[in-house]
């Protein structure tokens, strides 16, 4: 269990009252609202998922939420399974939280944990609800060109990302920012937005709004199919998919009939070239895109090769222009 920090002492002397917590997540998304929370309440127990294997030599990988919880000596649970695990309903009734706090855990919240608790199972979701419910909110939200984005905390009910909105905050997508570097953004802002928003609720000065649902958009989770470059689309358009499917699913298609992923690119200028057929001009390798775009392959891995940069890439593989991707 975490024991009280000096900021965890001020938080209670200056008013703010500290909650007994369950925190559930995974990913490292989810790290700084752990460690914000650590600062200012009682966090009984971690739960992530169960460690995975990973990498060439498939050897087994913590969660950074496991990890950052372990140096923080707080007890860690890693369930294969929550909604029928009466060992693990046992341990959180025995806990009795106030609240319990969900930040990319991966799993579904049973209904029983969603009732456990008086302030609820609090989530913090990676978009501006009630725009982009579903597993991947950030990525998509650059995807389709968003230039701001956000995230919000909203009480989780047995719904996909259709509980009530509790606090909201914006942030800028820059033109060039990929999903890496939005996702720290947001897991920033986000581990502030949590710690107001448990203060509000305990404090009872947090009135819970109803999402409207004839404004909901959806974020399905990615496959491996939304990375193949699709020349019609137009240069913009493939450059916002590039930057929101990082590092996976990436962006990729076929050359010769092998795999060609695309590990940089950058938006060309405007050409009369075919499109999904190449071009080399000035040394740089570009592809015809939709209403006569293009883009400008910066970085790329043939399929069996390394990553190399494009004017290596031209010198070694002969590129041709008119060679058409996707073949």
């Amino acid at each position: 269990m975490s024991t009280p920090t000096q900021s965890h002492r001020e938080a209670v002397e200056d008013g703010t009252k500290c909650l007994r917590l369950v925190f559930c997540g995974t990913p490292e998304f989810a790290v700084p609202t752990l460690e914000a929370l650590i600062g200012c309440h009682d966090i009984a127990l971690v739960v992530t998922q169960p460690d995975r294997a990973a990498g060439r030599g498939m050897e087994l990988h913590a969660p950074p939420v496991k990890l950052a919880a372990l140096a923080h000596n707080i007890p860690v649970i890693q369930p294969e399974k929550i909604k029928t695990n009466p060992e693990f309903r046992e341990r959180l009734q025995s806990i009795r939280p106030d609240a319990i706090v969900v930040v990319a855990y991966g799993r579904i919240i049973p209904r029983w944990m969603l009732d456990l608790p008086p302030l609820g199972n609090i989530n913090l979701h990676g978009s501006l609800l009630p725009r982009y419910r579903g597993a991947a909110p950030v990525q998509w939200a650059i995807a389709n060109g968003d230039a701001v984005t956000g995230v919000t905390t909203m009480r989780i009910d047995e719904g996909l990302d259709t509980g009530d909105m509790l606090l909201a905050h914006t942030i800028p997508i820059a033109p060039d920012e990929t999903a890496p570097d939005v996702f720290r953004a947001l897991s920033d802002v986000g581990a502030q937005l949590m710690v107001q928003t448990l203060a509000r609720l305990s404090a009872g000065i947090l009135a819970p709004q109803p999402q409207d649902a004839f404004q909901a958009t959806l974020a399905p989770i990615l496959t491996r199919e939304d990375g193949v470059l699709d020349f019609t689309r137009t240069a913009q358009q493939i450059y916002n998919r590039w930057r929101g499917f990082q590092p996976w699913p990436g962006a990729h298609t076929l050359l010769r009939g092998k795999k060609l992923i695309a590990h940089r690119m950058h938006i060309g200028a405007a050409h009369t070239i075919d499109a999904g057929v190449l071009h080399v001009l000035d040394n740089q390798l570009l592809a015809g895109c939709g209403d006569g775009t293009s883009i400008v392959f910066d970085e790329v891995q043939m399929e069996g090769k390394r990553r190399m940069l494009a004017t290596e890439f031209l010198r070694g593989f002969q590129i041709r222009a008119g060679e058409r991707l996707g073949l």
